[in-house]
Parts: C-alpha cells; structure tokens; sequence
C-alpha cells in the first residue's frame, strides 16, 4: 500500500461544492481517485476521474464508491461502500448529503486506519 489520503469533513466538501458552483467538487474528484490509486495501486487515478467529471461526472458517482469497496475488499474487510450507493443522489439534496457522508466517511475511516492523521 502507498501513502494514504487527506481526511476530509464531508460537509465541508459538499458545502464547497455548492459555494463554487461545482469546481471545488472537480478538485475533490481529482485528489481523491489520485489518493485511492497512489494507496491501493488499483483504479483510474485523478486524471482520467476529472475528465470523466468533466463530461459525464454521473458516473463517478458510481465508481467511487465501487473504487473504495474494492480498496476495502483488497485487505479482506467488508466493503462500507459500492457503486449502487450512487443512486441516493437521485434524491434531490438529501440524497447527496448521504452520498457525500458514506463515501468521504469511509475513505475517512480507511485512511485512519492507516496512520492519517484528522
């Protein structure tokens, strides 16, 4: 495993998101599919995640979540996550505040357990 990711606030992310009308949620793409390829050596990395953002960023909603179960999955633990709980964002507001909070909340987790520090 390589180095392990920034703990971020979820709320924190979603509000940036909202106040700069989604380019913040860009970089947040970015770093994060960079973070998970660097650590687990597996997934598209930030690069290809921030074009696929930048033309057809529904599906991110999917393949994050799926990048971070098959992160957990790697290490033999259950996956807090897949690519299905992409659907809570097909509830408006509430349904992305839920995806935001389970998907940063289990990077959030992996990366504690593995020395980072909030």
């Amino acid at each position: 495993m390589g180095p392990v990711g920034k703990i971020r606030n979820p709320i924190a992310v979603l509000l940036l998101s909202i106040i700069t009308i989604g380019i913040y949620n860009l970089y947040w793409t970015y770093q994060v599919f960079r973070e998970l390829k660097e650590h687990s050596g597996q997934g598209i990395g930030g690069p290809i995640a921030l074009v696929i953002g930048l033309l057809i960023g529904v599906v991110n909603l999917f393949l994050l979540p799926a990048e971070i179960g098959a992160m957990y999955a790697a290490e033999g633990k259950e996956k807090p996550v897949t690519g299905i709980i992409g659907l809570w964002n097909l509830l408006p507001l509430i349904g992305t505040i839920i995806w935001f909070v389970k998907v940063q909340g289990a990077l959030n987790r992996h990366w504690e357990a593995h020395g980072a520090q909030a």
